[in-house]
This record gives structure tokens, sequence and C-alpha cells, in this order.
């Protein structure tokens, strides 16, 4: 009888495989856990108020905040009012990194969140709806004493959300709002050593410009980016499974196309799923430590986003191939239904991003939460993604109920066969609901990724050492896709044991003696003449009359 792997496999040796897979998925986890550092690091900043002293002037002038050729500065705004010093003249500078520090191509990306100190002042309050308008310039430089070079300006708008908690009367004056945190700049790449923010909060009160925005006294910056050793772990790893996927990849097809018969569409789906993975594997992050790639993180989006629709659609594809009549399977056009909305959620996604990291790549300073319209239908794709990822969650449940139904009702034939045979069949029944749980298991790992991912980066102490919690989770999710992938294909490649014309006789539950026919017939019914990569693919393709 020829079969795939899963099948023919005995199963002393499919126990060291699983193990084996299950010892990788353990280092996957504790590479992130003991080895890399955190994800990302945030690092705060306070703005230095700079004095703009020129009469004319001038785009190409910056402020530093320190250092040798630091700007003049003021303390407060009383200082500024008692100097005569206007708004207009007044020039925020902050200095990425801090002193004696310096920024590094490993960090990868640079993300920076604003917040206004603003107090409340009884002449001078928070109107409903304010915004406040934000002349910003980026520049950089690769040492402490060239000229510093313009990468980006712009002007910006962002609404203040702000509350106060206690009483607006004159004895609470001074006191500071609780205002929302902002999104500032996104940078894709750390290419240079130093970075310089210029940030003027022009007035013109006949334009209504950064009037009703309150009294702000300071300007605070969170700027997070990748950990630099994080960064190497995470490349390592790239580089190491790359390889690894790919060579399994290659020797599955190479399988397939040895065999008499033309390959079904469920062992197409899982060339598709290696082709994915190797996709989103390829280590091409390398490049961004030695050039300027500022879209890497669009390309890391549209890379995932390829990768998560071929996931998903496999699985929709791998149950239905064990639901589907035999006249209505091994045609992909059965599942436009599951696989459309799919394909169509993922191109939402992908306009969504190109709204936000596309227009970034020229643009760093945009944000599509600025705007009410932009906050509004970024929350509706957050929650609706949420949603629909739940209910595909539930539907897969679903169908692997079903697909488990079915064999079921097919194991009433099994009592009528011999021994030796009926504990082979429900042997293959075993492995293949087993391979079934796991699917569902990693779906629902990937679930609580995303949950975990969004809730602050955290830490536990273990013994005398600390484990990432944020970086288990990330190498760990990863490395299990990989070996599900690995798995996947390497246990549905086809046995090396007798395949051949066997391969497509189509007789997919013979005895070796006619004797057995009988069971046979009780089994297969009318699936005689059905091609498939393994016995449990065939047993359940039944026909419309059964």
């Amino acid at each position: 009888m020829a079969g795939a792997i899963i099948e023919n496999m005995s199963t002393k040796k499919l126990v060291i495989v699983g193990v084996t897979l299950l010892l990788f998925q353990a280092f996957a986890f504790m590479v992130g856990g003991l080895i890399a550092p955190s994800p990302t690091t945030a690092v705060h900043y306070l703005a230095t108020k700079c004095v703009d002293t020129t009469k004319h002037r001038q785009e190409t002038k910056w402020f530093m905040p320190w250092g040798p050729n630091q700007c003049d500065k003021i303390r407060t705004f009383d200082e500024a009012m008692a100097k005569k010093i206007e708004a207009n003249n007044i020039v925020f500078a902050v200095h990425i990194p801090l002193p004696n520090k310096e920024m590094s191509p490993w960090f990868q990306f640079m993300l920076v969140i604003l917040q206004f100190d603003i107090a409340f002042k009884m002449h001078n309050q928070i109107e409903d709806g304010s915004l406040a308008t934000i002349d910003v310039g980026l520049a950089y430089r690769d040492d402490t004493v060239s000229e510093w070079t313009e990468m980006a300006h712009s002007y910006e708008q962002r609404k203040l959300t702000c509350n106060f908690t206690t009483a607006k009367t004159f004895e609470n004056e001074g006191r500071y709002y609780e205002c929302d945190l902002l999104p500032f700049m996104e940078v894709g790449s750390v290419a240079h050593k130093y970075y310089l923010l210029n940030i003027r909060l022009p007035v013109n009160e006949r334009k209504k410009v950064n009037v009703g925005i309150g009294e702000i006294k300071d300007i605070r910056l969170v700027s997070i980016h990748q950990n630099g050793g994080f960064t190497k772990v995470w490349f390592a790893m790239k580089t190491f499974l790359t390889p690894s996927i790919l060579i399994i990849m290659i020797w599955y097809w190479r399988r397939i196309t040895l065999m008499s018969r033309p390959p079904v569409l469920l062992e197409k789906v899982i060339l598709a799923l290696g082709i994915s993975m190797t996709f989103i594997n390829i280590p091409v992050e390398w490049f961004s430590v030695g050039f300027n790639w500022t879209w890497m993180l669009l390309f890391g989006d549209i890379r995932q986003g390829v990768f998560y629709s071929m996931l998903l659609s496999f699985w929709i594809i791998f149950c239905g191939e064990h639901l589907m009549d035999q006249t209505e399977r091994n045609r992909f056009s059965v599942y436009w239904k599951q696989v459309g909305p799919i394909v169509f959620g993922s191109f939402c996604l992908f306009i969504f991003d190109m709204c936000e990291r596309g227009v970034q790549l020229t643009n760093p300073f945009y944000s599509i939460w600025a705007s009410d319209v932009g906050t509004e239908l970024a929350m509706a794709f957050i929650i609706v993604a949420g949603i629909c990822a739940c209910l595909y969650f539930l539907f897969l449940c679903f169908m692997v109920f079903q697909v488990f139904r079915n064999i079921s009702g097919k194991r009433t034939s099994l009592p009528a066969m011999s021994k030796a045979r009926r504990l082979h069949y429900e042997g293959l029944i075993f492995r293949f609901k087993f391979l079934m749980l796991v699917t569902l298991t990693c779906a629902a790992m990937t679930v609580i990724f995303f949950i975990i991912s969004q809730v602050n980066e955290g830490h536990w102490h273990w013994g005398e050492h600390t484990v990432q919690v944020n970086s288990a989770f990330f190498t760990g999710i990863y490395g299990m896709w990989n070996l599900y992938v690995f798995a996947i294909m390497f246990l549905y490649a086809p046995s090396h044991k007798r395949y051949g014309d066997e391969q497509s006789s189509g007789q997919c539950i013979t005895g070796d003696t006619g004797g057995n026919s009988g069971e046979d017939i009780q089994l297969t019914t009318t699936i005689t003449h059905v091609d498939g990569p393994t016995e449990i693919y065939k047993m359940t393709g039944k026909e419309a009359q059964e």
C-alpha cells in the first residue's frame, strides 16, 4: 500500500520526529526568552527651548540643544515674555540619541511619540476640537562636527485630547492637563548616527493657527526603536531557517513529481505554503544594515500579509479536501466563497498599510491617526480585523469538527475487518486527528501572540535569569510556523515505500488477499479510482450519492 510518510512511517520514527520538532520549538522560545533582549527600547526626551535670534528666518539653520554649538536657551515661557521673545521665535530642539550615545542601523526603525505639557489657565483654556499646528524639521549627520543635512520637513496638525481632572477655578491654575499621546514620526531605517528635531509652534491669531490650545509649557518625546541585540538574534533565526525550509520544499516537490499521477490540489497548496514561508524567511534585512532602505517596514508587512493569507487559505483547503464529495474535490474554484474573503481582507489591509507607511516613505511625520476620519477608519479596520480573526478561528474549529465527524462515519466499517487491518486504519485515523489538533493549536497560539503583543512589554524573573516575554513570543511563534510548515511538507511527502504505479491504481484501502475484498468494499464503497496523498484523504472522498 502506497501513501504519505505520515501513514507509512513507523510509530517509533514518528515519535522521534515529533520529539525533535518539539525540542526545536522549545529552543525557539528559549532563544527569545533567555538570549535575546527585549524587542524594543523606549527613550524619553524633554525638548530644549531654543531662541531663534535671526531677523530673517533661514530654513537651513538648525538648533542644537547641547554641545559646542548649542543654541541660546530659555527655561520657561515666563522668561521669554520677560525678554519679549515671541512664540514664533521659540524652537523646541531634541537631539536623538542622548549625549555620548549613537544610533545604529541595527535599530531597524525609529518611532517617535509626542506629548504636550499644558498648564491650565482661566483665560487660556483648551477649546474643544482644538488643533496644534506643528512646523517640524528632521536632520541627520554621522559625526559630531559636520553640518546637519535636512532629511524631512513638514507642517502637521495634531488634535489635542486633554482632560482636566479638577475644578476649573483660579485656585487650580498652573495644574497640568492630562493629554493623550500623539503619533509624531516613524522612520523605516536608522542609517545615521545622530538625528535632530526642530519643532516650532507658529502662532497666527488672524488665521486661528495655534489659538485655543492652552498654555504649552513643555514638549516631551518618546523615541522607540528595535534593540540591536534582538535584531541580531532575529536575523540569525531567519538565516538558519531559510535553507531549512527551502531544502525540504525542493525535496517535497521532487517526490511529488516522481509519482505517475499529477499532483492534486492539496499537494499544490502545501507547495504554495512552503513558498510563502520561504518568502517571509529570506533575510533581506541584512541589506538594511548597510543600505538606507526606508521601505523595509512596508516590505516586511507585505511579506507577512502574503504568508498569513496563504496560511489561512491552506487551512480552509486542507480541511475542505477531507470534506468534499469526490466530484467537487481537487478544484480550487469550489473554495472561492472561503478564500475570496481572505484575499479581499488581505487586500484591504494592504491598502490601509499603504495609506500610512506608504506615505511615510516621503513624509515620516504623516500619521493616519492624526485626523478624526483617519482615526475612525483605522479603528474600524482594527476592530473588523479582530472580529474576522475570531470568526475565522471558530469556522476553522467547525470545519475540523466536520472532518472528525466524517471520519467517524467511516469508522463504522472498521469492526468488520480483521484485527490487523482494523488496527492499521485506526492508527491512520489517530495520526490524522492528531495533526488536525496540532493545526488548531498553532492557530490558537497565533491569536494569543497577537493579544500579548498588544500588552506593555514585560519580563519575568526565573531564578537568576530574566525571561523576556515579548522576545520569547516573537521568536517562539516565528519558529512554530516554520516547524509547522516543515512538518506538513515532510509528513505529506510521498513515502519511498512502494510508491509508483500503485499510487494511481485507485485502490485506496485494499488487502493483500482476495479474502479481504469484502472489508474493502464496506469501507470504500464507491471511492475506488480515487487518487490522493494519503489513505485518509481517499477514505473521506465520498461520492455525492453516498
